[in-house]
């Protein structure tokens, strides 16, 4: 961890549970560099503040989390909670850990609802579950609900795989004041969510029968790790939702990680990411999802997809998909979409794929 003290000199924005500040550090040259601050955690500095800052990720030049963090304004201290707001702690045995009332504890007002009946017996009641890779395709992966479903009740499980903070996002910010979303549950190691739990599994659970989802979308938070290896990448943890999601009888629906444009030639056509997670880990019932498009890339992508399904270690079916539409809805997003630092037109397969799962997962509730 690398430190650096600096002081506040203007507010850049603000969404909920986050405000992002200019800093200048102190020392000869006064660099002023983007900070963000958690206010549940650091409070709001304000301008003038002296604030101690978390610069790892800024001076690494990392690109999701490359910004630095407060971590206190030590002449500013936040307040204490309220007590007796839970005791389930994440970031668990780190300097910032914190408790939680998660929906699933014993002193919660949700616990009876997820002991009794079809959760306690962990039953989805056959909802649909879109589980994707990156945080980028959340937002096309509603949109393309709506333009099936528009009044689904969509809520979106942030697992633990990237950022941990569900302030971290800004994109789940928007798509929440829009209505887009209508609840969300922080599980694992992340928090910050309208509900915490302690599992993916009583995550689940609680957006079914606490929430009355209609349609969970679980994808992890921004900043995917990968490493260019087969199993070391963050996204591995898709094909496990895919199971709690069997588990739990609920319907899998695996949205497709596919690009036209990264340079990377695992990343080209459908991702090793998703012929991994989905292909080998996923050992339950779901349904892979293909927008059809009739071009070149299209038919490398329903070449791969049919691969990918008929070589599975799970019971995949694959599903194909119309984009009519589409691209209609992704424009109409409240948010901006960008996948590693690509927009819509610089990459549009990428978010057409992820409506597309979204679309079926509509279609799937009419059905």
């Amino acid at each position: 961890m690398q430190w650096r003290e600096g002081t506040v000199q203007e507010v850049r924005g603000r969404w909920p549970g986050a405000v992002e500040y200019a800093v200048r550090l102190a020392g000869d040259d006064g660099e002023v560099v983007r900070a963000l601050a958690y206010t549940a955690l650091a409070g709001e500095p304000q301008v003038g503040d002296r604030v101690l800052l978390n610069a790892s990720a800024l001076l690494r030049g990392l690109g999701t989390g490359g910004l630095a963090f407060v971590v206190v304004a030590p002449d500013r201290l936040p307040a204490d909670p309220p007590s007796g707001t839970g005791h389930i702690v994440k970031a668990r045995y780190t300097p910032q850990q914190q408790m939680f009332m998660a929906v699933d504890e014993q002193d919660s007002p949700h616990h009876a609802a997820l002991t009794s009946g079809a959760a306690d017996a962990g039953d989805l009641l056959g909802m649909p579950v879109v589980v994707a890779d990156l945080h980028s395709a959340l937002p096309a992966v509603v949109a393309g609900l709506r333009s099936e479903r528009p009044d689904a009740r969509v809520v979106y499980l942030m697992t633990d795989g990237g950022a941990l903070p569900l302030a971290f996002s800004r994109s789940v910010a928007r798509l929440r004041d829009a209505g887009w979303l209508h609840g969300t549950v922080t599980v694992g190691q992340a928090y910050g969510g309208e509900h915490e739990a302690v599992t993916l599994h009583s995550g689940l659970l609680a957006a079914r029968h606490v929430l009355g989802a209609d349609v969970a979308v679980v994808v992890q938070g921004p900043g995917n790790v990968g490493t260019g290896t087969t199993w070391g990448y963050t996204g591995v943890a898709a094909g496990e939702a895919l199971n709690a999601t069997g588990v739990l009888r609920g319907r899998g629906v695996a949205a497709l990680r596919v690009s036209d444009a990264d340079p990377r030639g695992r990343h080209r056509g459908i991702s090793h990411h998703s012929r991994t997670a989905y292909g080998r880990i996923c050992l339950a019932v779901a349904d892979v999802v293909l927008g059809r498009t009739d071009d070149q890339l299209g038919r490398l992508l329903a070449d791969q997809a049919r691969t990918l399904v008929e070589g599975a270690n799970g019971d995949l079916t694959l599903r194909e998909v119309d984009v009519d539409g589409l691209d209609q809805a992704l424009r109409a997003t409240p948010v901006r979409l960008s996948t590693m630092g690509r927009g819509l037109d610089e990459d549009h397969a990428a978010f057409l794929q992820s409506a597309a799962a979204g679309r079926w997962a509509g279609r799937l509730l009419a059905g």
